[in-house]
């Protein structure tokens, strides 16, 4: 119940330190943080999806896997949409051998959307304190950043606990979690979306991959 105001004066500290400029980089933050969460879920996703499907893969995006992303969005938890999303990868036709595996352990290791927030709040946090990082350096970030959320918990706010592994490796303040902590929230919803949906896409891959992709089986299921 205390967790709000420790957050709050942080958030206090870290401003009267930096100053009002700091308040300003939030909006430049989340507006890109959600753009490129977008782009992922509407562009990257489905562009790799129908390299598998062979048609045209927004009706089944958006027939199915905008239930499971509303669910994630609320719940913040890619472990607690676990039984969402394998009730819809049955209903566009996959094989309960396939999903069963493949979205329970995608919600472990399979957080793209975390791996994205976590590169971008790293890059964030040191403009923010005047650390410019050169081209090798915004490489590296990249890189713990996908491995660091590999290890994420599938829980809220199990990334900001984690980013902070990223931010000693690239020696920034630890006190930069501060800047964050207050929007949070916001980004953990976008995430954990990207998340559920990027373990959706891998099912799909998987079925794929073992021929087991059967979408009238799927519709039939629907009707039922």
């Amino acid at each position: 119940s205390c967790a709000p105001f420790g957050v709050m004066g942080l958030v206090f500290r870290s401003i009267s330190q930096l100053g009002l400029r700091s308040l300003f980089s939030y909006g430049r933050l989340i507006l890109l943080l959600v753009g490129t969460m977008l782009f992922v879920a509407l562009v990257v996703n489905p562009l790799l999806a129908v390299l598998y499907i062979r048609k045209n893969p927004y009706p089944l995006v958006f027939r199915c896997l905008w239930r499971s992303g509303l669910t994630a969005f609320f719940t913040r938890s890619s472990a607690a949409n676990i039984p969402v999303n394998m009730k819809l990868c049955q209903e566009m036709g996959l094989d309960e051998d396939t999903y069963a595996v493949s979205i329970p352990l995608g919600a472990t290791i399979n957080m793209d959307g975390t791996a994205i927030y976590m590169g971008i709040v790293t890059i964030f946090a040191a403009e923010i304190y005047g650390m410019p990082l050169p081209l090798d350096q915004q490489i590296s970030v990249l890189l713990i950043a996908l491995l660091a959320s590999v290890g994420t918990m599938g829980v809220p706010g199990a990334a900001l606990i984690m980013i902070t592994m990223v931010f000693t490796q690239v020696g920034i303040p630890l006190e930069a979690i501060a800047l964050v902590a207050g929007v949070d929230r916001i980004m953990d919803m976008a995430r954990t979306t990207i998340n559920v949906l990027g373990d959706a896409t891998a099912a799909i891959f998987i079925s794929r991959t073992e021929n087991d992709f059967d979408p009238q089986r799927g519709a039939a299921l629907q009707d039922e």
